[in-house]
């Protein structure tokens, strides 16, 4: 289970850490104001069927969230490179609480770049039944899964120095192959690419939003394979990780 002071000490940190705060929440909050508030009377953003604010609310949700979900590894990797990770181990917090609160301040963390990119769209005009706010973002949590696993995974197999390039390009990269900034066209080469990745699919719960279908058979199996595979790669990492200490 996750101790509570350990719990507390981990968001407290991450409240302060002013690079993560700026990367998770600022910078996609820039951005939707940037791109949705010239679009803000678009109805049809790209041939989407979504309206300009929604999309792009939800794909700064998207972006916001999964930095915020793979600052868990910069986390892990700053403590690997410290030693912290070392002295936690001769405390009573088992290996199974310590992943969990990783995970959890992650979940924290990334609703509050949920709740403030919320707050934007309904500045923009996105006005949203409370049954679509709900399950759209139950989507975007149950899609944010593959990435805390990633988190983990990063953590322990790249250094310090490493995992910010590695976590900044790669969010970078996600995005424009899963439409983050413009739908793609169905049936390209890009379209056919995003639809095996699932921060494809955190733009996808958008259309939940004005009504329509929630993920598809192929989505959920996109999801579910990613989720376990890096879980598996993740808990070998940190398994490696503890017998090398």
């Amino acid at each position: 289970m996750i101790t509570v002071p350990y719990a507390r000490f981990e968001l407290v940190r991450l409240l302060r850490n002013r690079q993560f705060m700026i990367f998770a929440v600022g910078f996609p909050l820039v951005l939707y104001f940037l791109m949705a508030g010239p679009n803000r009377d678009e109805a049809d953003f790209g041939d989407s069927g979504i309206p300009a604010p929604v999309y792009y609310m939800v794909s700064m949700v998207a972006w916001g969230t999964m930095m915020s979900m793979l600052s868990t590894g910069a986390r892990i990797a700053g403590e690997r490179s410290a030693g912290w990770n070392r002295q936690l181990r001769v405390t009573p917090l088992t290996g199974r609480a310590y992943l969990l609160t990783k995970l959890a301040t992650g979940f924290a963390m990334a609703g509050i770049a949920m709740v403030t990119l919320y707050a934007s769209g309904v500045v923009l005009g996105v006005r949203l039944d409370g049954g679509r706010w709900v399950t759209m973002t139950a989507l975007i949590l149950v899609g944010l899964l593959p990435f805390a696993a990633l988190g983990v995974l990063m953590g322990h197999r790249l250094s310090i120095d490493a995992v910010g390039p590695v976590m900044g390009g790669g969010v970078g990269l996600l995005a424009f192959v899963s439409g983050f900034w413009f739908p793609s066209d169905p049936g390209s080469t890009l379209d056919d690419v995003g639809r095996q990745l699932p921060s494809y699919w955190l733009v996808q719960a958008g259309h939940v939003g004005i009504g329509g279908d929630a993920w598809p058979l192929h989505g959920w199996i996109v999801l579910v394979t990613w989720t376990a595979l890096l879980s598996l790669l993740a808990i070998r990492a940190y398994l490696g990780d503890t017998d090398r200490l």
